[in-house]
């Protein structure tokens, strides 16, 4: 386990920045009240989740590599860490949804069967629930990180005169 200490670190990270950005955005009422701009602000959680990637890429460099690293190299530990995240994102997951917002799935179903998203509560609830985002966020935190990586290397790799 000593050669993923930089990965299982910022795996870690990765996940509390995202536990934060959740408890964030339940204190703004974007799980409650302000629920319908929830769709479109969540989505910038995208740049924090850039940043921390970027900032682990570098740090994987300096440390690890002694300042040279070659896109293969970032790409394989892109893709060990974004690994990582996907482990823990049923536990992350499952923090957002039974602790820091168990409001949020019956607010959202509610709110898009209001909106006419869904026809009855029943389709929405198929959507909005622990099992279904718990696999979205596995799958999505995976194939985000290593695409995520896969572009981020491109610069950050050491370039060859």
């Amino acid at each position: 386990m000593k050669k993923f200490t930089i990965e299982i670190k910022w795996a870690l990270y990765f996940t509390l920045m995202t536990l934060v950005w959740m408890l964030l955005e339940n204190l703004s009422g974007l799980h409650g009240k302000y629920i319908d701009y929830h769709l479109y602000l969540t989505n910038l959680f995208v740049i924090p989740a850039i940043w921390f990637l970027v900032l682990a890429l570098k740090d994987k460099k300096k440390i690890d590599f002694n300042g040279e690293m070659s896109y293969k190299q970032g790409l394989i530990f892109g893709i060990i860490l974004s690994l990582f995240i996907a482990i823990l994102s049923p536990l992350t997951q499952w923090i957002i949804s039974y602790v820091i917002t168990p409001e949020y799935f019956p607010n959202v179903i509610k709110r898009s069967v209001e909106l006419g998203y869904f026809k009855t509560t029943e389709e929405a609830e198929a959507n909005f629930n622990y099992k279904t985002y718990a696999i979205n966020s596995t799958i999505f935190g995976f194939v985000f990180g290593v695409f995520t990586s896969a572009i981020a290397m491109i610069f950050i790799r050491t370039k060859t005169k």
